[in-house]
């Protein structure tokens, strides 16, 4: 990490042709490529929905992705981030697919 750079902890909520897409497992090899830890889910009114914590910058990395790129057949309509946080440590070991 980045002399300086914080911790951030962000919650997540992506809209638009997000499952049966694979964009859990798209999000998790993203999440994971960018050395970031958390989780994700599918929601039972049609999103996804996550918490994503790491460096700052990162996590902007992956807000990006999950705003404009997803999985290769998803669409995406909104991508909504709230509660962001500074966190002076990870709360998550790893960045799971929650069922």
């Amino acid at each position: 990490m980045a002399e300086g750079e914080g911790l951030v902890s962000v919650d997540y909520e992506v809209s638009g042709k997000v499952q049966g897409v694979f964009f859990r497992k798209y999000t998790q090899g993203e999440a994971k490529r960018l050395g970031l830890v958390g989780w994700v889910q599918n929601t039972s009114h049609g999103t996804v929905q996550g918490q994503i914590q790491g460096p700052t910058a990162r996590v902007r990395e992956l807000q990006e992705w999950l705003r404009k790129t997803g999985s290769p057949q998803s669409r995406i309509s909104r991508a909504e981030f709230r509660n962001e946080k500074t966190i002076p440590v990870l709360e998550h070991k790893d960045f799971q697919i929650l069922k």
